[in-house]
């Protein structure tokens, strides 16, 4: 129906404001409706604005009545603004002729546009639907119209034959051909994508405003006056209540996406608390455990190679009991980060408990992994901690152990708690290899 997704919010994005008058939708736009004041023009000159026994008062309602079915629509959320103008499309070609109703449903869809402004529309977008909405509606109505009458439709129609009904309800699907595919000639213009959208219950409206303009045809046709605005209430009425039912549906699919997107964000928020430390945002022991285990099937299917250090910080139970918990906290916080800038993307930096952390170095053999946990040692001890509290000095152990076949996970993390434990008895702030332990060393590749 008129001005389907040309009132979109998309089309008054800011990208699009920024283009100002220099946008294909809108050159598109002024070419149509160029062309369908040239084609409505020809036709004119050639069959009168208006048919012999219509007066101006006849077109003057018609005029009246497009503008109150075009404000009588709903905003879509993927098609825009879509509204009841069939029915007064429909009804004008039933009464007047194709030629004054094409001429009246542009007038009309040219006018209605441009109250925007004053609700704080851009210009350009303004006058983009007022163009396009003009151009097409008219053309719409002109060639679907100009159909029907050369298939002998009736014109005025003041009855239903099955013959009447067919022709109808063609003239009413080739209205809506023509409206889909010039607007989405137009989407594909603004939006750079042809769009695949199709609302079924625009479908219905469209349809249902067609079937009321055949009713004020044949009502306007033959009855008197009074019949005739009596009907115009009844259906005035029907369009007000399908329009509020609209914007209630639409109303609730805002509020449904609101929740699902308000679901997904908690949903993400759990998954992340489930595998990650609160205060460190470091990947928890649950997690790590679970890569690990990843790890070592990669090794013992494809002999994948990797290393693993537990890092624990020297005394921090001293940091707690003489600096506070919160500097505790802080140095846990600060050690995390550094751990992180330390490593590659593809490690696993995790805390393995309170003040003890887990790396995993895929494809790193163990002296490459010593020389990365010794830069990490250097790199804490040489923060200056004062502004966590006077006096503080962090420094931290390392054990490191490569995987070997058979170890599995526990043994794989025994070996280098020894190495961490052997490192913490022999002074602290020191990096401690399984190889150390056996007095056999390796290569660093890393």
């Amino acid at each position: 129906m008129e001005e389907r997704s040309t009132t979109s919010p998309a089309a008054s994005s800011a990208p699009a404001d920024r283009r100002g008058f220099l946008r294909p939708e809108l050159l598109y736009s002024l070419l149509l409706f160029a062309a369908a004041a040239a084609f409505v023009l020809a036709s004119v000159s050639q069959w009168g604005w208006l048919p012999e026994g219509a007066g101006a008062g006849s077109a003057v309602f018609f005029l009246a009545y497009g503008l109150f079915t075009i404000s009588m629509g709903f905003s879509h959320p993927r098609l825009g603004y879509v509204s009841f103008d069939r029915v007064a499309q429909l009804a004008s070609i039933l009464v007047l002729g194709p030629v004054a109703a094409a001429w009246l449903s542009g007038l009309a869809s040219l006018l209605y546009p441009w109250q925007r402004l004053r609700r704080g529309r851009p210009l350009p977008e303004v006058l983009t639907a007022s163009l396009h909405n003009s151009g097409l509606m008219s053309l719409v109505v002109l060639l679907a119209g100009l159909a029907y009458e050369k298939l002998g439709g009736a014109i005025p129609l003041v009855s239903l034959g099955w013959r009447d009904v067919a022709l109808l309800l063609g003239v009413l699907a080739a209205m809506e051909i023509l409206n889909d595919l010039g607007m989405r000639i137009f989407l594909a213009l603004r939006d750079g994508r042809l769009p695949r959208e199709i609302s079924v219950f625009a479908f219905v409206v469209e349809w249902g405003a067609g079937l009321g303009g055949i009713l004020v045809a044949i009502i306007f046709n033959r009855m008197e006056p009074p019949v005739v605005a009596l009907l115009l209430v009844v259906l005035s009425l029907g369009m007000l209540t399908l329009t509020e039912l609209a914007r209630m549906r639409e109303g609730l699919e805002k509020l449904v996406a609101v929740r699902t997107r308000s679901l997904q964000e908690k949903s993400l928020e759990l998954e992340r608390l489930a595998t990650h430390d609160a205060l460190t945002g470091l990947h928890n022991r649950r997690s790590a455990d679970e890569c690990l285990e990843e790890r070592i099937a990669e090794f013992d299917r494809y002999g994948r190679r990797f290393s693993v250090a537990l890092v624990d910080l020297d005394d921090f139970k001293r940091i707690n009991d003489n600096h506070s918990h919160d500097a505790g906290d802080r140095v846990l916080e600060a050690v995390a980060a550094r751990l992180v800038a330390c490593c590659r993307s593809t490690d696993l930096v995790a805390r393995y408990g309170g003040e003890e952390f887990l790396l995993c170095f895929p494809g790193t053999e163990l002296a490459a992994a010593v020389e990365a946990c010794e830069k990490i040692r250097l790199e804490v001890a040489g923060v200056d901690w004062s502004e966590v509290a006077p006096g503080l000095k962090v420094t931290l152990s390392a054990g490191v152990a490569e995987m070997q076949r058979g170890l599995g996970r526990r043994g794989l993390l025994g070996t280098a708690d020894a190495a961490l434990y052997h490192a913490k008895a022999t002074g602290r702030d020191r990096v401690v290899s399984t190889a150390e332990l056996s007095g056999q060393g390796g290569p660093a590749q890393r």
